[in-house]
């Protein structure tokens, strides 16, 4: 959901290989974004990107099978996923996604606001960008399965937890969506709140 940074702390606790790798796809995202800022989505080449992350177009593609992988990719998802499983085992779920997500949306907005809407905007925009995010919702959906199963005690392909966490992966996407469709104008940590008390009671009986 959010383009969030791997932090200084983060990357201490990597091995060497790791760590380069992780820097390796920050320079390939960081050129992607400063070309698009220039010339724009469509304008923007991957032999451009490697040009201006000064690899190759062959590196670039092992690390990213596609342009609008380099859009959607970031290093969040096992964060987010260690932050799950920080939380106390008898807290209830959805405050304990309450409180990670937020956490994610407060750091993405404070590290690199203009980059956050900058990627929302494509995937409202760029139709190819929009499509290749569906498809890749499922990478973080099995993450997500799988801390809800362990909350739960439930297995992780049951149906209940499959349709469970896609149906907040769902949520979740939404919400960027919405928020670059309005212009940015609302609160993302609000958007975020709403969002999960849809989730945790159904549609409200008035309007928000």
């Amino acid at each position: 959901m959010t383009a969030a940074r791997t932090t200084s702390a983060d990357l201490s606790q990597l091995g060497l290989r790791e760590r380069k790798k992780i820097k390796t796809r920050t320079a390939i995202r960081d050129a992607t974004y400063a070309l698009i800022r220039e010339q724009g989505y469509d304008a923007t080449t991957v032999e451009q990107i490697a040009e201006r992350a000064e690899v190759s177009p062959s590196t670039v593609f092992r690390y990213f099978p596609t342009k609008e992988d380099i859009v959607l990719t970031d290093e969040f998802d096992p964060i987010l996923m260690a932050e799950i499983r920080k939380r106390p085992a008898d807290e209830p779920w959805i405050d304990t996604l309450r409180h990670v997500l937020k956490k994610a949306v407060g750091f993405g907005l404070e590290e690199d606001p203009e980059v956050l809407r900058l990627r929302s905007h494509l995937m409202v925009q760029v139709p190819a960008v929009r499509s290749r995010m569906l498809e890749t919702m499922s990478v973080t959906g099995k993450m997500l399965t799988e801390a809800v199963a362990e909350r739960s005690g439930m297995d992780p392909d049951s149906l209940e937890v499959r349709v469970y966490t896609m149906s907040l992966i769902g949520g979740l996407a939404e919400i960027t969506l919405y928020w670059a469709e309005h212009d940015f104008r609302d609160d993302l940590a609000d958007l975020l709140d709403r969002a999960l008390n849809v989730i945790e009671h159904g549609l409200p009986t008035e309007k928000p």
